[in-house]
């Protein structure tokens, strides 16, 4: 019986197994080929020579790898602590109210990224929508906050808040109730709850948010185009310019790669390490 269920569940998969692996695993495939191919070719037909690795250090293209993963580190911390109060109400406080908050973020999502990052650009640019109602207003007027780093972690925080909100949420209603109370009935404050009982126990939400969070901006270029004005070179910046402007196939996929193996790194470890069955919602 359990063998036929397994060969039942294995049929069941086999289509979007295909599917992944052609829509997925292949194209990984075919970066990690042009990677090891001499520079500025278009055909996998070559013999390798790493070169583009070498290119990568000698040209400094490890600085934007730098500037990806320490403003993902950055957006991925300031969400968090922005999200779990908000998170921590949905899930234990606001009851109904909930599910505005929840349709609120979500419309969000159905405007591209780049409308709602323009809309931002126009409002702060010099001369824009922010300084012209406080030039008119209040006869005041202050230097555009564009084009510096601190615009674009405040872009990435806005573009993915949903990514670390929901999973947070979903941590959160993991935790007991009864744990709380039976942590306060014994004389606990409120900060040791939360560190001792609430985290530990809301982990699976929390790692899943913040590994959503971290990838998704360690991956982000429109923040740093658009916000930004590449007074910030992302390492996505860098993959774009090597495939189109320079025609170096083999340097892009280079640095794509260098990219999906850190990020893949720092989601496997911990994601071997929490239930995803429990954030689920499945039970054994």
């Amino acid at each position: 019986m359990e063998k036929h269920e397994n060969r039942l569940g294995f049929l069941t998969g086999l289509p979007i197994i295909v599917l992944l692996l052609l829509s997925f695993i292949m194209p990984l495939l075919v970066v990690a080929g042009f990677s090891i191919m001499p520079q500025k070719v278009f055909e996998l037909s070559h013999l390798p020579d790493f070169s583009s690795f070498a290119v990568i250090w000698k040209e400094g293209y490890y600085k934007s790898l730098l500037h990806s993963l320490g403003l993902a580190f950055l957006t991925t911390a300031i969400l968090f602590v922005v999200c779990w109060p908000l998170a921590y109400g949905m899930a234990k406080v606001f009851g109904r109210f909930s599910l505005v908050i929840t349709i609120l973020v979500v419309l969000l999502l159905f405007v591209s990224e780049n409308i709602r990052l323009f809309g931002w650009f126009l409002s702060l640019m010099k001369g824009g929508l922010l300084e012209g109602y406080a030039r008119h207003w209040f006869g005041v007027s202050f230097e555009s906050p564009l084009y510096n780093w601190p615009v674009i972690v405040f872009g990435m925080a806005y573009v993915y808040f949903p990514f670390m909100l929901f999973p947070l949420v979903q941590g959160i209603a993991l935790v007991p109730d009864d744990a709380r109370l039976a942590a306060l009935d014994l004389g606990a404050s409120p900060a040791r709850i939360m560190f001792e009982i609430e985290m530990p126990l809301a982990a699976p939400g929390i790692v899943v948010g913040c590994l959503l969070t971290f990838v998704l901006s360690a991956g982000a270029v429109a923040e740093a185009k658009l916000l930004g004005g590449r007074s910030v070179v992302v390492l996505t910046d860098d993959v774009e310019s090597a495939f189109t402007y320079a025609q170096n196939w083999p340097l892009g996929s280079a640095l794509s790669l260098m990219l999906i193996v850190i990020s893949a790194v720092i989601a496997l470890v911990p994601l071997s390490r929490i239930n995803l069955d429990a954030i689920m919602g499945r039970r054994k």
